[in-house]
């Protein structure tokens, strides 16, 4: 029998459940982890780590198609899709198995099954309806993370109506495709299949895509989308969705008026929902605000010794939010003094091509906010690395307070912005301003250039355009 008394259980083992777990073990606390599917979480298995692997696929081919732009020669290019999941398949295994490997060399307890609170400082957990231990902690970090969301309507049946899940293992090439919601999965999984060359077709409620972005990001995002053959419509709803032997019509209305569009498969990529349910949360006083759970700024919830972490909880919903909030909280439980989690200094990335990062306020939200500010752009038309690479594309936009210096946003859209945008990061968590940026030396040739240009764009300094 395995010990059953711990001070740390982390139900959830995916990015912010076995990072919270791994830190309490390094701070001395004894810990267990309950996982009831995989370790890794939906991120290493069917989220952020296979998905890159399939765009990675994507990326490649597109490559191969402009051979020619670099001089190179290459002949009948084509591509085997069972190869090419198998391959993203591979890529999550391999992670997965590594977070076992990790969780067992600081010493950690899985317990394989679902785990529920079942009264104070303890954790019932079951596997196929059967009991397999209760467990007790002082402290329980409830990390159960999140599902697709559903509407109704529009229900998936995973073999013409896909979710994330079945949209990265397809068997065979659609040719037809709609994507429903133009947030960072839906463009990821309409960038990768368009590439490939299915037809897509995008709609998204908002007025425009990818919405949370800069308005200036999501104009240049939309053109990009637009010239490689997507059809975007944005606000628009999809009332619809009716499905035939091997197609579905989608009803989809605009301004009033509407339209039927019939395609091979659909994509919906609406938004998550918190897995709030059969983890105990009843008997609690743990609150649940549109399935999400309420917490601290240290991720303590209303019932004592119960936190929560990740996409079980509020926006962001990003893996590396998860894994930096289950840090803080489990250093607090251990009685350190970390930094509450300041959510205007998560990046986020889309892995679209061309590729969309940022992090801060956009212009938008700075001026709402009250700030009076300046605002630098420099396009990659203007950076050697860019044109060398064959992707002059992008654009570096910051924002800063015009009156303090202080960074206040910054957004991109171009080759491998997603490797760019830290540098931003670690200069807001620095509290770094305009002057100390200026002075700083970029190397040359890179596309980190365009960051500099940016800042000195901003200040009326800009060299090379």
């Amino acid at each position: 029998m395995a010990d059953t008394n711990f001070d740390l259980i982390v139900i959830g083992g995916g990015p912010g459940g076995y990072v919270t777990a791994i830190r309490g073990s390094q701070l001395g606390l004894k810990t267990a982890v309950v996982e009831r599917e995989h370790l890794g979480g939906i991120c290493l298995n069917w989220g952020c780590i296979p998905t890159k692997a399939l765009l990675r696929t994507s990326e490649v081919y597109h490559l191969m198609q402009h051979a020619d732009d670099f001089g190179l020669s290459v002949k009948d290019v084509s591509y085997d899709v069972k190869k090419i999941v198998e391959r993203s398949r591979k890529v999550a295994s391999r992670l997965s198995g590594g977070v076992g490997m990790l969780l067992k060399r600081n010493k950690i307890t899985v317990f394989d099954g679902q785990g529920a609170l079942a009264g104070k400082g303890q954790v019932k957990v079951t596997k196929d309806k059967k009991e397999v231990a209760t467990l007790k902690a002082k402290h329980i970090v409830l990390a159960a993370g999140a599902r697709a969301r559903t509407l109704p309507g529009l229900e998936p049946d995973g073999k013409l109506i896909w979710t994330y899940k079945e949209a990265m293992v397809p068997d065979s090439m659609p040719k037809s495709m709609l994507v429903i919601g133009s947030g960072a999965i839906g463009i990821e999984f309409a960038s990768f299949y368009k590439t490939l060359g299915v037809d897509v077709t995008v709609v998204e409620v908002m007025d425009r895509v990818l919405p949370v972005e800069d308005e200036e990001i999501s104009a240049f995002a939309l053109k990009a989308f637009k010239k490689q053959g997507m059809n975007i419509i944005t606000g628009a709803t999809v009332k619809s969705l009716k499905t035939g032997k091997s197609s579905v019509t989608a009803t989809i209305e605009k301004d009033g008026k509407s339209e039927s569009l019939k395609v091979d498969r659909v994509i919906l990529a609406v938004g998550i929902v918190g897995n709030v349910e059969d983890i105990g949360l009843e008997k609690t006083k743990v609150k649940v605000e549109k399935t999400h759970v309420v917490t601290g700024k240290y991720s303590e919830t209303d019932e004592p010794g119960v936190y929560a972490i990740g996409d079980l909880t509020g926006p962001p919903w990003l893996a590396h939010k998860a894994s930096h909030e289950g840090v803080i909280c489990v250093e607090k439980i251990a009685g350190k003094n970390p930094h509450p989690l300041n959510t205007f200094r998560i990046p986020g990335c889309t892995y679209c091509h061309p590729q969309v990062a940022s992090v801060g306020m956009t212009e938008a939200k700075a001026k709402e906010a009250g700030h009076k500010v300046r605002v630098g752009r420099f396009p990659f038309l203007g950076n050697g690395k860019a044109i060398a690479l064959g992707d002059d594309q992008g654009l570096v936009k910051t924002v800063f307070d015009a009156d303090t210096g202080e960074l206040l946003g910054a957004h991109m859209i171009g080759a491998e912005v997603t490797e760019l945008i830290q540098g931003y990061a670690v200069a807001m968590t620095l509290e770094t301003t305009e002057a100390e940026l200026m002075e700083t030396v970029f190397p040359h040739p890179t596309l980190s250039e365009m960051m500099h240009e940016s800042v000195l764009d901003a200040y009326d300094q800009v060299v090379h355009i």
